[in-house]
């Protein structure tokens, strides 16, 4: 099967190790880019994670909405959504984030909705943290809950 990983890039190692296992078992699979090329503003070339770069440099109030940041990462957003357009089905992966278990963070809730409305099967791997407060609609979307189980997602 073709399946696409989502999930915060806080994640990324545990998204790699993921991407072996299931190709393992004969899927194919894409990750999300850790970064994009930046332009010299952003020091030009190198790869750079935009949560950090924006933490680091004065937090989000610090860039406007015109700013060229918010381009990459829009780009960065369409090009994961081309990957969950190419995919059978997505792969959630959800840790622990800043003491919350089973975290979804706002941009891994649009891609599960894109996957939801192009009706593709929707697979989690934890249990959903209760402290979220958009946890109901990401239920409505009846996700596959894996429970830490990759062999529940079925090989076509």
């Amino acid at each position: 099967m073709k399946l696409t990983i989502c999930g915060s890039i806080a994640f990324y190692t545990q998204m790699e190790e993921i991407k072996k296992t299931l190709e393992g078992k004969g899927h194919e699979v894409k990750i999300p880019e850790l970064a994009l090329e930046t332009p010299a503003e952003f020091g030009g070339s190198k790869k750079v994670y935009f949560g950090g770069y924006i933490e680091e440099n004065g937090g989000i109030d610090a860039f406007p909405a015109e700013h060229e940041i918010w381009n990459m990462k829009e780009g960065a957003i369409r090009d994961h959504f081309e990957k969950i357009d190419w995919a059978e089905a997505i792969v959630v992966t959800n840790y622990e984030k800043r003491g919350v278990e089973g975290y979804i963070g706002g941009n891994t809730l649009i891609e599960i909705g894109v996957a939801f409305y192009t009706r593709k099967p929707i697979y989690i791997l934890n249990p959903i943290s209760s402290t979220l407060s958009y946890k109901q609609e990401i239920l409505g979307m009846k996700p596959v809950m894996l429970d830490g189980n990759l062999d529940r997602i079925p090989r076509t």
